[in-house]
């Protein structure tokens, strides 16, 4: 295993974006594989997106996060992305997307199985995560330089997410995102119930009932749209906890925040992933 520090490769002025002010963090918790006991193995990948309402993005729902994939023999991938008011969307999604390629791109070298790159994303970040997968394949999004299926993630993890702008909207997440770009037409754009396709990857959504923060809500919806366009998704309902939870145990919450069966959605995502 190693921590490597990496370059997204993104050219902000070529896609007529403003350069960040501050330049994202991209590191990969990177498997290696040994003659002793795993010669040849190609292993999931798993890209963290923690939350924070687009206005920072929280420790506790990246590393801690990522040590759990790893435990389950899983290289991952934590992308500290672009936030307000730095600069506003699409930049954030523009890192995503490269870190996806990245992590595509270097399969081989990084024992990574393409076709096993999945999206880990809490709250603000289950909303980039989520927006990975149903924005991959639009116009828009190849004329950003990402064409072909380089930057498609092949499932999608999404806890507690910020989803939709409508009725349940987590306001500030949008006003974060959008910024001075803020819009009716760009607040429907970004409301993601509305933008599944039957090109969606598969998802697996958690949530809990008492999320005063964002409300549940919102993965109801997302999940709903899923299944009436055929994509598979696997949705877990917690009655109890409030937001922002991330492995929901004692190194992550006080004791205020601990709820032994909310943590169970770590274990059900690695074997979601693994296909069981």
């Amino acid at each position: 295993m190693f921590l490597k520090e990496l370059d997204l490769g993104v050219d902000y002025a070529a896609m007529g974006l403003k350069t960040p002010d501050r330049k994202p963090s991209f590191q990969g918790l990177i498997l290696k594989n040994y003659d002793e006991y795993c010669a040849d193995r190609r292993r999931p990948a798993v890209l963290v997106l923690p939350g924070g309402g687009y206005a920072f993005t929280s420790e506790r729902e990246a590393t801690p996060v990522a040590l759990e994939f790893a435990s389950a023999g899983m290289s991952v991938f934590i992308l500290h992305y672009s936030v307000a008011p730095d600069v506003y969307f699409p930049t954030e999604l523009v890192q995503a997307y490269a870190a996806i390629r990245t992590i595509r791109q270097n399969a081989a070298e990084w024992n990574i199985d393409p076709n096993q790159i999945y999206v880990c994303g809490f709250s603000a970040g289950g909303h980039l995560a989520a927006s990975t997968g149903v924005f991959w394949n639009r116009d828009w999004v190849h004329a950003l330089g990402f064409p072909g299926e380089e930057h498609k993630p092949n499932g999608l993890i999404l806890s507690y997410p910020v989803i939709t702008g409508g009725e349940f909207a987590h306001r500030g997440s949008f006003e974060s995102l959008l910024g001075e770009r803020y819009s009716e037409e760009l607040v429907e754009l970004n409301s993601l119930e509305k933008q599944v396709s039957k090109d969606t990857p598969r998802c697996f959504v958690w949530h809990t009932d008492e999320d005063n923060g964002v409300p549940v809500q919102n993965s109801l919806l997302f999940a709903s749209a899923l299944a009436a366009e055929g994509v598979p998704v696997e949705l877990h309902i917690y009655p109890h906890g409030g937001h922002g939870l991330s492995l929901a145990n004692e190194l992550m919450c006080d004791r205020h925040g601990i709820y032994p069966k909310v943590q169970s959605w770590i274990g059900f995502a690695k074997e979601w992933i693994k296909g069981r």
